[in-house]
């Protein structure tokens, strides 16, 4: 029943959100905003990596906006949110995105689970929940009669672009997206690299292009250039370009005053895998991971920096135009 309410609640208010966020975006970038219920389920991440199938579920929303009208079909880049939700940075890709030529499907992972930020309490949704809800996103897209299932990308934040990342292994994939449906490129914004995960080499021949900050206190680079070294070696395309400088949410112009997060849990000195069972544990101490581990630490900073921003922007252009075949 709490989930039939969910769906009825959900559905009655796409309406009036499509035609609030029309009102508010410059008609230039989108021509038509949708807002659909995303039918998912609330994983452990346990649960997650021993492929369950039967977890709580749950209504998520996603908010669809198309470039132009037409009956022509679009490519589109799937958004998940970070650690705050769907906050501003995030939300300011849309025009840049919608203005090269892609639809955008931005993903908010947290409202329908009662959540707005889990920044100071990471154990409050499991850290794979955000690459379960891509493949039910992608899976909606490609049955969307403006949407090509062939260039649909994915690109994330934070703990969301840890979901875009994961979501590229060919396990993961096999475990829980339908119908051998699959991102043609995956762009990952200062992802967690943390977890060496069973067989996590072995992701698909899409491309992978990480963006992280030299500078970043709060996720960890040295764990994403190990696991991009991994890749590599295994004959995997992946990319990582690494700014001088720039700290966490590089790309958010809200913070060009940075912004102290005293509280914000960290895992930037752990360094976790999976063992049997989809357990994940400590990898010095061997004893199984939560957020109470000695490794999580307290404190963080955000902030912006003009120029890892335009080139980070110039160089996804770069990537779209190419894999999702923008004119």
């Amino acid at each position: 029943m709490r989930f039939d309410r969910q769906l009825a609640t959900l559905t009655a208010f796409v309406g009036f959100a499509a035609l609030f966020s029309f009102s508010s975006i410059g008609a230039a970038q989108t021509a038509r905003v949708e807002v659909h219920p995303i039918k998912t389920m609330t994983l452990t991440d346990q649960q997650f990596l021993n492929g369950a199938k039967d977890g709580p579920e749950v209504i998520i929303g996603g908010e669809l906006r198309l470039p132009r009208l037409g009956n022509e079909r679009l490519p589109v880049v799937v958004l998940l949110h970070g650690s705050s939700g769907v906050a501003a940075y995030v939300n300011d890709w849309i025009p840049v995105l919608n203005s090269l030529g892609a639809a955008t499907f931005l993903v908010d992972s947290f409202s329908g689970r009662g959540l707005t930020n889990v920044g100071n309490d990471q154990a409050q949704l499991g850290r794979l929940v955000q690459v379960f809800d891509s493949y039910r996103a992608l899976e909606l897209l490609a049955k969307h009669a403006r949407i090509d299932a062939g260039r649909i990308a994915a690109m994330g934040f934070s703990r969301g672009g840890q979901g875009v990342l994961y979501a590229m292994m060919k396990r993961f994939q096999t475990m829980h997206s339908a119908g051998g449906l699959a991102f043609v490129t995956s762009i990952p914004f200062y992802p967690e690299c943390d977890t060496a995960f069973a067989d996590d080499e072995n992701v698909t021949d899409a491309p992978i292009h990480i963006f992280h900050g030299v500078a970043d206190d709060y996720v960890s680079l040295p764990r994403c250039r190990s696991y991009v070294e991994r890749l590599r070696r295994a004959g995997k395309n992946i990319e990582l370009t690494e700014y001088a400088d720039a700290q966490h949410v590089f790309d958010g112009a809200q913070f060009k005053t940075p912004l102290k997060l005293p509280d914000a849990q960290t895992t930037r000195n752990c360094q976790l895998e999976e063992i049997a069972d989809g357990i994940v544990v400590n990898s010095q101490t061997k004893q199984r991971f939560t957020y109470t581990d000695p490794c999580v630490e307290r404190g963080a900073t955000v902030a912006y920096q003009e120029e890892a921003h335009k080139a980070s922007m110039q160089a996804v252009e770069g990537i779209l135009r190419v894999h999702l075949k923008l004119n």
